[in-house]
């Protein structure tokens, strides 16, 4: 299943590179993050609980980001496993261009589900994804507002 848009984020392109790589920016920002550790320099590992038409689970993930071209662009990818509810994986490509005082990130992601999450259906689990997409972006942008806008320690 393939999701694809574009967010305008209230931060210049520096700000918005600096908070992919935040640990307590994406922990704010993912729905669900229950525990959110960085691994390396370039990976995390999270525990999610989500819920996805009536299959509600705790999801164990890890993801990487790779093709790294800083302030620029970078490749997200990752994989979960919900236990019985299934399993997630998938890759997005994420580019950042300035416009103006804002940033616009565009992405393009590949995803594939299995277990009981395949039997809900394409549309369901796209609607979802759709959801949790529009929450994850709306987190990212308070939390970057609320950066942008706490006094230097």
């Amino acid at each position: 299943m393939e999701l694809e848009g574009s967010q305008t984020l209230a931060a210049a392109p520096d700000q918005v590179w600096a908070a992919l790589f935040d640990r307590d920016v994406l922990a704010q920002a993912i729905p669900g993050c229950e525990t959110l550790e960085q691994t390396s320099e370039t990976s995390f590992s999270a525990m999610v609980k989500l819920k996805i038409g009536p299959v509600s689970a705790r999801f164990k993930g890890d993801v990487e980001l790779s093709d790294i071209d800083p302030g620029r662009s970078c490749t997200l990818s990752g994989k979960g496993s919900g236990g019985i509810a299934g399993f997630a994986k998938g890759a997005a490509r994420v580019t950042l261009t300035p416009e103006g005082p804002q940033t616009v990130l565009d992405y393009t992601a590949d995803v594939a589900v299995g277990g009981k999450l395949a039997a809900l259906g394409n549309r369901l689990i796209k609607a979802t994804a759709q959801k949790l997409t529009g929450e994850f972006f709306a987190n990212f942008n308070t939390a970057l507002t609320h950066e942008e806008n706490a006094p230097a320690a």
